[in-house]
């Protein structure tokens, strides 16, 4: 198993958010993590990618531990998270953007032919490779943060809540692409409050509410539970 997360508890402070979580993600895949806003969706990613850290349960990967393991290492063992609201470095311009997503790979003589390919992939953005990004629409923020992601060549890239905010148009690109990611091997975590485009594009999904795991399946069987349809998708 690519992913194993153990009783995983998680607090910012005296505030617990996640409650002993348990679930696993297998290489290749495309797993959706769904639930209302402030379930805990964002609060794992971080916990995924070190940005917070936990003091009960574990998350391994590959069988390797993660607890307290510097960000940067996680980074280097290609778990790259592209997080809610982009966060582009808006004064520079997209490929300087592109470039930090490499930071880790310094002096790597094949991040040249990357962004040639984030090019091929996004072709909005080579464009506006020389425009900074903080002047770019928001669906093209989003294609941004995607490629700077894909920069740092993940094994595991995590999008947190991509579809926010964004033309129905620039989603089905975006998820277009999503689904070529997946095509040539990353493994990638949808977090997203729209149930219905998480499951609709992913193998296998999660669905958090206050902090606990309360249902799993597979996408089309969650698409089809009652209570899902009932309490996210108001059918």
């Amino acid at each position: 198993m690519l992913i194993e997360v153990k009783d995983l508890n998680v607090s910012y402070g005296d505030v617990q958010v996640l409650w002993g979580l348990n679930f696993t993600i297998k290489e290749g895949a495309i797993v959706a993590l769904v639930g209302s806003n402030g379930a805990g969706k964002t609060t794992f990613l971080r916990a995924l990618s070190g940005i917070i850290k936990y003091k009960n349960g574990d998350i391994l990967y590959n069988g390797e531990s993660l607890k307290n393991m510097p960000s940067e290492k996680i980074v280097e063992r290609g778990i790259i998270h592209v997080p809610e609201g982009r966060k582009l470095f808006p004064e520079m311009t997209v490929e300087e953007n592109l470039l930090m997503g490499a930071y880790h790979r310094k002096g790597d003589p094949e991040i040249k032919n990357d962004i040639d390919n984030i090019y091929s992939l996004f072709s909005r953005l080579k464009e506006r490779r020389l425009q900074k990004a903080g002047s770019l629409s928001g669906g093209e923020q989003q294609m941004c943060a995607i490629a700077r992601g894909l920069m740092g060549r993940p094994t595991v890239l995590l999008i947190d809540e991509m579809s926010l905010g964004l033309a129905p148009l620039i989603v089905d690109n975006l998820i277009d692409i999503v689904h070529k990611i997946r095509k040539d091997g990353t493994t990638v975590v949808l977090v997203e409050q729209d149930v219905q485009l998480a499951l609709d594009n992913s193998d296998y999904g999660y669905v958090i509410d206050t902090g606990k795991i309360v249902l799993e399946g597979n996408s089309k069987d969650l698409l089809c539970n009652s209570d899902v349809k009932k309490i996210y998708l108001g059918l």
